[in-house]
């Protein structure tokens, strides 16, 4: 059974289209990267998962329940939104043990452990006693990220998780999500494409509202990754110039960058290319300093499909 499945979702806004007739599944225990420009509407997405809104058309499923406001498929989610919102004269104590706590009806003893539990597991746990207030935006993502967490949901669906944390805590929190996927399906909406090849089993672009690719994140790569090469030379800047505005012009080459000594090429995959562009470099004349085939990236892949739509 998919921990997650949509078939023909579909919401309007009006005359504005948000989401067109998503079809996608999502197995239990992976961590799913929803990638997708401003706009594509992946929010919109996690919340109709959530049950927060209705869709317009179609079908969504949590663990096989049918997903909606009155759901149960609701208490099997956790959700944090882009920008949690919480009561500003709470202490991060007090939110998720009374309050959160409170919506799940449970005992006030079993609350106060799991909330303290989960500060710790956040990074919060100095501050547990401090007003919400007062935190940083940085703080409400992690707070909500223990919010989230509160009920043991198998379901996690994650806006944007670490949009507003600096480096050591988006290598934490990421660390973190990682590890959820042992005991919980991860569907982690973000724009940072770093974040998404760090940890993601598996990678769906939306465009417009349209599901572009749903594929493994290896395979995605394979498939659609542009290879490249870059060459660095021991010569002037002129001369590396020259030598990138001739290769411009080989069968096989879409692109070519010059950044002072170092040019990086792109190529069509071609099965002659690489040795032709090899080949180049090595009569060139000039020092060759470094020669590497460029790893594809995610970036690469996310641009191809996004600029094709």
């Amino acid at each position: 059974m998919s921990a997650i499945r949509t078939q023909g979702l579909r919401k309007t806004f009006g005359p504005v289209v948000g989401l067109q007739g998503l079809d996608l599944e999502v197995r239990p225990q992976t961590v799913f990267g929803f990638l997708g420009p401003n706009g594509a509407g992946k929010t919109t997405t996690l919340r109709l998962l959530a049950g927060l809104s209705r869709p317009t058309a179609g079908q969504a499923w949590i663990g096989g329940a049918p997903v909606g406001p009155e759901s149960p498929a609701r208490e099997m989610v956790g959700y944090l939104p882009e920008e949690p919102r919480f009561y500003p004269w709470m202490t991060a104590s007090e939110f998720l043990a009374k309050y959160v706590g409170g919506l799940f009806k449970m005992e006030a003893r079993q609350a106060r452990r799991r909330a303290a539990e989960l500060l710790e597991l956040v990074g919060l746990q100095d501050v547990a006693r401090r007003r919400i207030g007062g935190f940083s935006r940085g703080m409400r993502q992690r707070l909500g990220m223990a919010q989230a967490l509160l009920n043991d949901p198998p379901v996690l669906l994650l806006d944007e998780p670490v949009s507003a944390l600096d480096p050591g805590g988006r290598r934490d929190m990421l660390e973190l999500i990682g590890g959820f996927k042992e005991q919980r399906t991860v569907f982690m909406s973000t724009h940072i494409l770093e974040d998404v090849e760090r940890i993601c089993d598996t990678i769906g672009v939306l465009n417009h509202g349209e599901l572009v690719t749903l594929e493994e994140r290896e395979a995605l790569l394979s498939r659609y990754a542009v290879p490249g090469i870059e060459a660095e030379f021991s010569a002037d800047g002129a001369s590396v110039a020259a030598w990138a505005e001739a290769a411009r012009r080989e069968p096989g080459v879409l692109a070519v960058e010059v950044d002072g000594h170092l040019a990086r090429l792109r190529l069509d995959g071609g099965p002659q290319t690489g040795a032709r562009v090899q080949a180049l470099v090595l009569g060139s004349g000039m020092p060759v300093e470094r020669f590497q085939i460029a790893r594809p990236t995610l970036e690469d892949v996310f641009l191809r499909l996004v600029e094709s739509t």
